[in-house]
This record gives structure tokens, C-alpha cells and sequence, in this order.
């Protein structure tokens, strides 16, 4: 069996668990732990939003599925829950996640059960350790969890300790991260183009214009993705920036937030993702591809855009970095007014 069909497996076996919520049916947004299972389901009257998760199949823990509240799932299923006619490069993209590719020059972001025996010991491992606390309510519901970030030579270098509140909007559900990392010996984050958060989509919210190729970066590093299967969804989606970027424009670009719009069936939806301004590398960049990665990355200036001076973002030993971030899933094209109205508000209510 080859490592592909092994993933698929894997993931199609965790899929199963994954397709039912543990969390009761209740009004309001309900935030019920599942350790056994390794999960935290999260629902909004009754019907599911998304779960915190840690599978052993992953090297972090992830958000996924996420669903609008028409009951649209906007992430991609492989490779936990592999879909036909869906794309299965990047098996580390799973979900919604948080990691780097070049932290004391250890890859956390690419690391998956794909990763040859012979590179392991490059890569890095983002640990769950505990939940510290639930919270349940009318219009909003908060889970914070603790990991850690493990080296290749099992070297513990950052703590890591993750807000979550979800909210219950008119048309539209919200996600609220503050992701705070305590440094537990020097810590350097070289720039790099992989990171931090980001979210794999579905097929249908990935670009008409996408035909899948080598990817360069500024640096001249490459990526091969393949043209999507034969039979895949109509591909609809389209990214808008804060600057007026928009679609295959929009990466490596500069913004306080970025939106992805597209539709299946009825349903039409944005995905809208805020940066904060004290956040480091503000404005971050937009690491957007037209494939169906979806990610803000505040680190990578230099790579990005050559004239820029290296961030080479680095805590000394005790010493943190809070990023915080709003991802709003709307039922409907949300315009710019909206858009600009609601990164002003997340800005003031970090203040």
C-alpha cells in the first residue's frame, strides 16, 4: 500500500468519527469536550459549526469541518474525510490551523504522515497538552486549549496557549482566535512563505481561473499542484483584499483582511479573515492560492516582497507573542463597507 492510500484510509476511517458531533442539541452556542475522542464539538442551536480536534493521523491540532449556518461545509475533506472528485495534494493542509515553516529552522507547517523517514527529523510537531477551559451561551461560546511545539529532535521550544470564541451572528457565525506563544529557550522565526493561520477550502470555493502548475515564490521555491480531478464542483471563488486586491492578485499581497466568495448549489457564502493591529508583521501578508489554500501570514515580509527588510521574528527565552484573528463565515456576498466595518470593530475591541 502506498503512503496515499494509507493516508486516505486513515482519514476515511477518522471521517467517520468526525461526521457526527458529540455535542448534545441545545440552544445557543454549545462547547462540550470530548477527550476520549479527541475533540471539542462546537454547535449553535443544535446544528454543527465546527470541532477543535487532535487526531493522531495530524501533526497539530486543526478546526474542521467548518460549516455556515445553512449547513454549508467550506472546508476541504481530505485528508481527513477524503471526497470524490477532490483535490489530495498537501496532506498537511487539514482544516483550520496555526503553524510556521521556519521556526529554528524546524518545518512545522509542512509536516504530515507523508513526510519521508529520511526528512522527519527537519520537521516540527505542534503537541495538544490540555483543555483548560469550556464555555457555552446565548451568542457566543469560548474553548482555550494548551500545546506545545515539538523539534524534530524532540526539543520543546514554544508554549502555546489558544482563545477560541464562537459566535452565532444574524446570516453568519464567527470565529475569534488569540494565540499566544511563550518562547521556552530562544526562538527565531526566519521569514518564510508557509504560515501561519491557514485554512484549506473546498472545491467549489476554489478559483475558476486555477489550472494547478509550479508555484514560485520570491525566493524561487516551488510547489507542484496538480489540475484539479476530472468531475470536481465548478470551482467559484474569488479573494478580495482590504486593498482592493482581487482573485490570483490578491497573493503575497498586503491587507487587514481578506475575503473568499463563492457559491454551490443555493447557497452563496464569504469567508472573511480580519488581521489586528497589534498583531505582529501588521498588515500581514496574504498567502491566498487559487488552488484552496487560504492563509494570513504576518511573517514572511522579505520573501514576499524582496524590498522589505527580513521581520526574522524572534523571542528570546520567557518572552511571548500574542496574533490574534476574526474569521467571519457569511451566508451571503458580504461587501467592502461591511467588510472595512467589521475590521474596524475587531481593532477596537483589542484595544
Amino acid at each position: 500500500m502506498n503512503k496515499l492510500s494509507a493516508l486516505l484510509l486513515l482519514g476515511a476511517a477518522f471521517g467517520l468519527a468526525a461526521s457526527a458531533f458529540a455535542a448534545k442539541p441545545g440552544k445557543g452556542v454549545q462547547v462540550v469536550a470530548d477527550e476520549a475522542r479527541r475533540r471539542v464539538d462546537i454547535t449553535i442551536d443544535g446544528k454543527p459549526f465546527t470541532s477543535y480536534i487532535w487526531p493522531t493521523t495530524l501533526k497539530k491540532p486543526v478546526l474542521y469541518p467548518i460549516v455556515t449556518d445553512e449547513g454549508v461545509t467550506v472546508t476541504r475533506g481530505y485528508p481527513l474525510d477524503p471526497r470524490p472528485n477532490e483535490r489530495v495534494d498537501h496532506p498537511h493542509h487539514a482544516g483550520l490551523w496555526f503553524n510556521f515553516e521556519n521556526v529554528n529552522g524546524f518545518d512545522f507547517w509542512n509536516n504530515s504522515e507523508a513526510i519521508k523517514p529520511e526528512n522527519r527529523a527537519r520537521m516540527g510537531t505542534i503537541l495538544h497538552t490540555r483543555i483548560v477551559s469550556t464555555q457555552s451561551g446565548a451568542n457566543r461560546g469560548e474553548l482555550v486549549v494548551e500545546s506545545v511545539w515539538v523539534t524534530g529532535d524532540d526539543k520543546r521550544i514554544l508554549n502555546q496557549t489558544t482563545r477560541y470564541v464562537f459566535s452565532k451572528r444574524n446570516h453568519a457565525r464567527g470565529i475569534d482566535l488569540s494565540i499566544t506563544l511563550k518562547a521556552l529557550d530562544r526562538v527565531v522565526f526566519k521569514d518564510a512563505k508557509d504560515g501561519m493561520l491557514g485554512l484549506r477550502v473546498a472545491g467549489w470555493l476554489e478559483s475558476p481561473d486555477e489550472k494547478g502548475g509550479i508555484f514560485l515564490d520570491a525566493s524561487g521555491h516551488a510547489t507542484k499542484v496538480d489540475a484539479a480531478p476530472v468531475g470536481s464542483t465548478a470551482p467559484t471563488g474569488v479573494y478580495l483584499t482590504s486593498e482592493g486586491a482581487k482573485g490570483s492578485a490578491a497573493w503575497g499581497t498586503r491587507g487587514r483582511w481578506c475575503a473568499l466568495t463563492g457559491h454551490t448549489g443555493d447557497h452563496t457564502v464569504t469567508i472573511a479573515i480580519f488581521d489586528q493591529p497589534k498583531n505582529p508583521g501588521y498588515p500581514a501578508y496574504w498567502h491566498a492560492r487559487g488552488y484552496g489554500l487560504y492563509a494570513v501570514n504576518p511573517l514572511g515580509g522579505s520573501i514576499f516582497d524582496a524590498k522589505q527588510p527580513a521581520l526574522n521574528l524572534t523571542l528570546e527565552k520567557g518572552q511571548s507573542a500574542t496574533f490574534r484573528y476574526r474569521l467571519i463565515l457569511d451566508s451571503y456576498a458580504a461587501n467592502p463597507d461591511e467588510l472595512n466595518k467589521e475590521a474596524g470593530a475587531f481593532a477596537a475591541a483589542s484595544k
